[in-house]
């Protein structure tokens, strides 16, 4: 004789988490490093001297490569992640703000 298996209707949503799901310990985040993204701009260099925006970038990032860019000078268009361009304006201070690229 057959069985018949009774479905109770279920308050979960498609997708959502059961009861089995594991759960993970409050510092998982933490084991793993942060979870926040690398900085890629850094606006509130504008206006410092290269010497002390290079300083600054370098407490981020250290490996990053600084290059100072006179005022009126020419650039490549290429792309670089390791690498941050430094705009001077025409007194010695950092124009726009420093981006990787």
């Amino acid at each position: 004789m057959a069985e018949k298996q009774q479905t109770e209707p279920s308050d979960k949503q498609p997708g959502e988490l059961t009861d089995s799901a594991p759960v993970l310990p409050r510092t998982y985040g933490t084991l793993l490093g942060p979870s926040t993204a690398p900085k890629m701009e850094w606006p509130e260099l504008v206006g410092l001297t290269p010497e002390e925006a290079e300083r600054k970038i370098k407490e981020d990032m250290p490996r990053v490569q600084i290059q100072v860019v006179q005022a009126n000078c020419f650039v490549t268009m290429d792309f670089k992640h390791g690498r941050v361009r430094l705009y001077l304006d025409p007194s010695g201070k950092v124009e726009r703000p420093p981006r990787i690229g």
